[in-house]
């Protein structure tokens, strides 16, 4: 039953006794559905046997029988109870007694509701479930087995079925350190279903004889099925529906082992089959192979490298003579005034606490034994060719791939509106920056992401200006703090066929939970990354290439490719891709656990030795080993359950937007903001705005062919009609009254996150606050005077009334930009911010003060990062003009912390005898000589004669061209690629 539905929208009549009604539909994990359902049977059960009125006895049998009715579709897709199992209890339902069904039900509600981690969900056979009762169920083997379930794809009688069970009992052993189960299917379209329903899945078995459609109904779970592959199944031999099915369950859920067992020459089908598959099998050799091979799959998955070497450090005795006194808690343990923090965090802190990279740890910096083990076993789960742990947190790991593939005078693409660490990393390395805005919603004062319009604009200007060859990365926020989604493998296939050998840096600083998702992960950058390669090496690219090529002839006009969708030159372009995470705000970690991962096809031969260097630069020689230990272990998890835990995410995220939406008191003052809210209809071909509340397979084909999509662990919830701003509604009401802790707001939303710690309960308790709070309004309208009530009223009314438009990027003052013709926005913002550290080169200006002066027309430049925080970027820069726009903006901003202003001092702004003299060019193609060497002793990179134009009208020539091309859709077409600065 969805959470907050009100009682008679889900509720169901019989006779006259109310009853809960249970729809699966109403979930999107449905493992969790099924939790429910059996809980609700033995509720149900219960209150029969409890029952003496015949005629609520007979209501309870009837609410039973469709419950089992549901069961029935779904329970074949798990190991316990299992198809008999299952069976037994069906029959005790219509021949049993009472009493006897509901203590079957018990003991299969107890042993689905287990923790499955630990094996507690043995299979029962019949016989057990009728004769045994609910307090017979013991855990498998010794309590410490962790268990797992194992998908066998081949059709099979029941006694055939039986006897692959019993065989591979046979060999579990006591030692083993986990244990399973087999859920066998007889068809590629059940082995669909049973991917994505049962997340204890860790391995699967296909053998060569599979149907390719079920013989079961599955009109329930229609939404997991694409006909399309059951096609295909259909139409290709044997060997090919294979490899077709590998690759599909591969896509579902890429961390499962795969295993085939066939009975042909396996030497032959091991050199041609899907790289998808772990081993081969011949099946007539017996299981212990198989089964031995499993165990070691899972196992591998299950290694965490540094934890147990810290681990298993930490229990040594030793003598340290080096430093850190508090190693072992030596200087904690014996002390008479800070021994209680001891008993705030336990010894184990303590005795993990070192600084040795010996005796069997590692050093972070040279990795050759745990710590290199452990970020390659990262790098698997998360689909890249390396990976790399930071334990100073994603800002770090930003700074590292900028410097690592960013020299002095490059030019990079960057999303204004991303996190303050590009900017200063950009300007540490030197870069050139050319700012991307991003779309605006004026509405709720915020962003949402940068049009491909807007970056393929860039691209175009700069190649025009003779400036391409320069131009060496683009870096983008994936998602964004509120939620917003690239369609990722889009934006490089276009940047490449404009730029090929272009570096990415996506920013999934909240996103390392995507990848354990089947629909989310088609949005994350590794993935992308592999399917671009893949397809720059297919014939079907190829010829789309040639034919887009002839179709727009050697000089295609800028309007033509803008609106044409683009395709590389697969003889030219590179995949040159990095994803920074923070694995700490999203997947288990400590606080500052980061991981950089690289799908880099020129890595080892351009960057490698750079990026070593940027790693040493920014690392931290004495790094937190418990932070590294945390990422090993958080990987563990991901591995392993990180599927199961995304679910989990994702369902409670829509139970709490459903509770909100569907609460009578609650959406007078409040509502979730949805896909069409946050994302304008030009970037939402599809016309669908809320895909997951629309079904599984909108939210695919929305995620297909949307430019933007909508994360719905994300809950922007608009509270304009409580007449109370974000930033109040933050502090005074969750946090001070509930103890409820967010991050974002703007003046009229707060920003909820699940993520895979949430709980019901966590839910539950945040509905409760909000209604509580609703009803507090409630209250204090009833009691309002009439000017009370008018100030509310004029309170609200501002809160709902559009806010002054965001600002956009005004462009860098022509001091720290380059002449070209035609005119780029890119700046010098090295220049711009050491410029500053000259005596008497800046001076604090008060806010009226600098919007008097500017109204003047007088050119003020800021000499600092002003960042109000969250959301964490910059809305000026140092070397940036300051418009009127931003003054405006800083003005009604309602966040109480702003980095780089104090509001009693003012803005820190250049002086106009400071500001270097402009650049002039010396070349046709826009590169300039200095004319004074420094401003405080520092080399400026050139000077010149003041003969830029201004910044607005620098803007001006690079957009308007563009303007009203960006209210569309790319079409589905191509362009040809032009050489590098042509």
């Amino acid at each position: 039953m969805s959470v907050g539905v009100p009682p008679e929208a889900t509720a169901r009549r019989t006779g006259r006794f109310l009853m809960s009604e249970f729809s699966a539909q109403a979930y999107n994990a449905w493992w969790q559905a099924r939790l429910d359902a059996w809980s609700q049977v033995e509720e149900e059960a219960d209150r029969r046997v409890r029952s003496v009125d015949p005629e609520r006895a007979e209501a309870m049998t009837a609410a039973i029988e469709k419950d089992l009715e549901l069961l029935s579709h779904i329970e074949r897709y798990w190991a316990y109870p299992g198809k008999d199992g299952f069976l037994r209890i069906q029959e005790l339902f219509r021949t049993g007694g009472p009493v006897e069904f509901a203590r079957a039900v018990a003991q299969v509600k107890r042993g689905v509701s287990a923790d499955y981690s630990y094996g507690a969900t043995e299979t029962r056979s019949s016989s057990d479930l009728a004769s045994d009762g609910v307090e017979s169920l013991e855990p498998n083997g010794t309590g410490r087995q962790r268990y797992f379930e194992v998908l066998v794809v081949e059709r099979m009688t029941v006694e055939q079925e039986r006897a692959l069970r019993e065989d591979l009992r046979r060999w579990r052993r006591p030692d083993d350190e986990f244990i399973y189960d087999i859920v066998v299917v007889g068809s590629g379209e059940e082995a669909f279903v049973a991917m994505w329903l049962n997340p204890t899945i860790q391995a699967c078995v296909i053998r060569k004889r599979f149907g390719h459609a079920s013989s079961h109904d599955l009109s329930l779970l229609s939404q997991f099925l694409d006909p399309g592959v059951r096609d295909r199944l259909d139409r290709h031999t044997p060997r090919e529906r294979i490899d077709i099915l590998a690759d599909e369950l591969s896509e579902i859920r890429p961390e499962v082992d795969l295993y085939l067992m066939t009975e042909v020459a396996v030497e032959e089908v091991a050199g041609s089959l899907s790289p998808h598959f772990r081993r081969v099998f011949h099946a007539r050799e017996g299981l212990l192979e198989l089964h031995l091979s499993i165990l070691d799959g899972v196992a591998h998955r299950y290694r965490t490298p540094f934890f147990d070497a810290l681990r298993s450090y930490a229990h040594r005795p030793t003598g340290s003579f080096h430093a850190l006194p508090i190693g072992q808690g030596k200087s904690v343990v014996t002390s008479h005034w800070i021994n209680d923090m001891v008993d705030f965090y336990g010894l184990n802190i303590f005795l993990a606490e070192t600084s040795a990279t010996g005796g069997g740890l590692d050093s972070l910096l040279e990795p050759t034994g745990p710590l290199r083990d452990a970020q390659q076993l990262a790098s698997e789960a998360f689909g890249s060719t390396r990976s790399y742990f930071v334990t100073n947190g994603t800002s770090t790991a930003n700074k590292i791939v900028g410097q690592a593939n960013v020299g002095p005078n490059d030019i990079v693409l960057v999303d204004r509106n991303c996190h303050q660490s590009h900017h200063y990393g950009l300007m540490l390395a030197g870069a050139r920056v050319s700012y991307l805005d991003a779309y605006p919603l004026n509405e709720y004062a915020m962003y949402g992401a940068v049009p491909l319009t807007e970056i393929k604009g860039k691209l175009l200007d700069l190649k025009r200006a003779g400036k391409l060859d320069r131009v060496k990365m683009v870096m983008l926020t994936n998602c964004t703090f509120d939620g917003i989604l690239y369609d990722v493998q889009r934006v490089m296939e276009e940047c490449l066929a404009i730029k090929p050998d272009l570096v990415f840096l996506w920013d999934e600083a909240w996103f390392a939970f995507g990848r354990f998702h089947p629909v989310y992960r088609t949005r994350t950058a590794m993935y992308s990354a592999e399917r671009l390669v893949h397809r720059l090496r297919s014939p079907e690219l190829r010829e789309r290439f040639e034919e887009q090529a002839a179709a727009l002839g050697d000089d295609p006009d800028d309007e033509t490719l803008l609106t044409t969708r683009l395709v590389p030159d697969p003889d030219r372009a590179r995949v040159r891709v990095y994803a920074t995470q923070s694995t700490h705000k999203t997947l288990t970690s400590l606080r500052q656990g980061s991981m950089i991962h690289v799908f880099d096809q020129d890595f080892s031969g351009k960057v490698a030795e750079a990026f070593h260097e940027a790693y040493m630069a920014h690392t931290s020689t004495s790094p937190n080993y418990q932070i590294l230990a945390s990422l090993d272990i958080g990987r563990r998890q991901a591995a392993l359950e990180g599927y199961e835990l995304v679910q989990k995410q994702l369902e409670f995220a829509m139970r709490l937007r459903d509770a909100i939406d569907n609460h009578p008191l609650l959406r007078k003052y409040m509502r979730c903001l949805s896909t069409a809210d946050l994302i304008p209809e030009a970037y939402r071909p599809s016309g669908i705005s809320q895909p997951l509340r629309s079904g599984l397979r909108n939210m695919i084909n929305a995620w297909d062919h949307d430019e933007f999509v909508l994360d719905p662990s994300r809950i922007t919830l608009s509270i304009a009609a409580t007449g109370i701003d974000g930033a109040t509604f933050k502090s005074e009401q969750l946090m001070d009254r509930f103890g409820i802790q967010i991050n974002k707001t703007s003046r009229n939303t707060v920003l909820f996150m699940t993520n895979i710690g949430t709980s019901r309960s966590s839910v539950a308790y945040l509905i409760e606050a909000l209604v509580s709070i609703a009803r507090d309004l409630e209250r204090k309208f009833d009691e309002m005077s009439p000017w009370e009530f008018d100030a509310h009223r004029r309170a609200v009314a501002r809160l709902t009334a559009a806010s002054a438009p965001l600002p956009n990027f005004g462009g860098f003052h022509e001091a720290f930009r380059e002449p070209s013709d035609p005119p780029t926005p890119e700046g010098d913002m090295r220049k711009a911010f050491f410029g500053t550290y000259a005596d008497g080169a800046c001076e604090y200006v008060l806010q009226a003060n600098v919007e008097e002066r500017v109204r003047a027309g007088e050119k003020l430049v800021s000499a600092t990062f002003v960042t109000p925080y969250p959301p964490g970027f910059p809305v000026l820069v140092p070397g940036q003009v300051i418009t009127e726009d931003v003054l405006e903006f800083m003005a009604r901003l309602d966040t109480p912390e702003v980095h780089g202003y104090q509001a009693e001092v003012g803005y820190r702004i250049y002086r106009g005898s400071a500001l270097p003299a402009p650049k002039v060019p010396s070349s046709p193609n826009g590169t300039s000589t200095s004319a004074s060497v420094s401003v405080d002793g520092l080399p400026m990179d050139g000077a010149g004669d003041g003969s830029s134009p201004e910044p607005a009208a620098v803007a001006s020539a690079a957009s308007s061209r563009r303007r009203s091309s960006r209210s569309r859709a790319g079409a589905v077409a191509g362009a040809k690629s032009a050489p590098d600065g042509a």
